[in-house]
């Protein structure tokens, strides 16, 4: 029922979906209802971002984060003694510097214009809310 919901391309649809799994999990599995539940709006963040196909399946996994902070781990694995947070920073930033020359692109990428697009309405839709509140 997950992916399913997760592959509608309408948001609210998918969000129905979702609330109706995690009601009927309440009874038997409480814990799982709750995790639904609590991961409802973000699982849902590309749908209602209009973002579909190739670079949805790529953006929809956490495994371009995961490769990135393994190759951080990789980078860094040999220092004993972190002497600042300033420290951390520099060894984190030339370890991103080094692991972006393994970076492919992104399947997809051509897409990526539309997140942008989006991400940009959302942004001046937030703007806009805040100044009608202050």
């Amino acid at each position: 029922m997950l992916r399913e919901a997760w592959n509608l391309s309408d948001a609210k649809l998918a969000k129905r979906r979702l609330e109706r799994l995690a009601s009927s999990l309440k009874t038997q599995h409480p814990g799982a209802a709750a995790s639904v539940k609590e991961g409802l709006d973000a699982t849902l963040t590309l749908q209602r971002l209009g973002i579909s196909g190739t670079l949805y399946k790529k953006l929809r996994s956490t495994n371009m984060i995961e490769n990135l902070n393994s190759g951080i781990v990789t980078y860094s694995r040999n220092v004993k003694r972190w002497q600042s947070g300033s420290m951390v920073v520099r060894w984190t930033s030339a370890a991103i510097v080094e692991a972006e020359k393994k970076f492919r692109r992104v399947q997809g990428w051509r897409d990526i214009k539309t997140l942008i697009a989006a991400l940009s309405e959302l942004e001046n839709k937030e703007e806009a809310e805040a100044r009608r509140v202050a």
